[in-house]
């Protein structure tokens, strides 16, 4: 009986899933919120655009945007909204004595570009190289979601010293997550972004900071757990938020939260406790 719910949902899927112009994975994993803010709300927010006036728009800072700052926060965030909405890393971290870029993605927030891995992670090593050329080390990443993906390529292919970074709902690999939410679709066929967390951090030999949330249903927090698991890194330190799930995990936290999770990534802190992958 399931091979033949199996056979029957591809046959009606596949030919509309193959039309010449048809992507399966752009409108299932994007939405491009054009929205520009005014210059008075980004105000507002106590943020400023980055890099700065006649510059290629490239997202927000905020923190702690001084000599004064103990380093420098790039945040890569989730799928929807844009970087505007995530002013709450700014607040957080500025707190602790950091400059935060909000970093925005090609499309989003009023940018062009494509949509897309390669051209995320490419205007996102962009944005590194930039960060780092005018503010110097120490240089952390923080991926929310989908920013974990970008996060993950960048630490595998960029030139820039890497502190530490923070992956927040992440996942292991965009096929697993996938394969969980159309069983009976073969879509290793129709994915053309792969976003595999496991393989590009496989070198990275920098504090990880991994953030599950406990009841998260768009992301499992397996895939969490598989990923920190297969972090080879020895400084590595897995939080799981209990009941939180994927769009609520804000609040089931703290300043003193963040406080700990900045202290292990930027300051000292040892490998955490090993954290089992979760059952199917």
């Amino acid at each position: 009986m399931e091979s033949t719910v199996w056979i029957a949902a591809c046959a009606m899927l596949l030919p509309f899933l193959l039309l010449p112009g048809c992507n399966f994975q752009y409108r299932m994993l994007y939405y491009p919120d054009p929205t520009q803010p005014s210059q008075a709300a980004i105000a507002e927010k106590g943020l400023r655009t980055w890099p700065g006036a006649g510059e290629d728009f490239r997202g927000f800072v905020g923190g702690v945007d001084s000599s004064r700052s103990r380093g420098t926060f790039i945040v890569f965030h989730g799928n929807g909204g844009t970087a505007f909405d995530r002013d709450y890393f700014a607040q957080a971290l500025g707190k602790l004595g950091y400059r935060v870029i909000l970093a925005e993605y090609p499309r989003y927030g009023g940018r062009g570009g494509e949509l897309g891995e390669a051209a995320f992670v490419r205007d996102a090593r962009e944005t590194v190289d930039l960060a780092y050329g005018r503010y110097g080390e120490p240089i952390y990443l923080l991926g929310e979601s989908l920013g974990c993906g970008v996060v993950s390529a960048v630490a595998a292919s960029s030139s820039v010293p890497l502190a530490g970074m923070v992956l927040i709902t992440p996942w292991d690999t965009l096929r697993s997550v996938a394969q969980h939410h159309f069983r009976i679709i073969p879509v290793r066929l129709f994915l053309k972004d792969s976003y595999d967390n496991v393989a590009n951090l496989l070198s990275f030999r920098g504090k990880v900071a991994v953030v599950g949330a406990e009841r998260d249903g768009i992301i499992p927090i397996r895939h969490a757990r598989n990923l920190y698991c297969a972090l080879a890194t020895p400084e590595r330190k897995m939080w799981v938020l209990e009941r939180a799930g994927h769009n609520d995990w804000l609040l089931r936290v703290n300043q003193s939260w963040w406080r700990e999770i900045v202290d292990f990534v930027a300051g000292a802190g040892g490998e955490g406790a090993a954290v089992p992958p979760a059952g199917e």
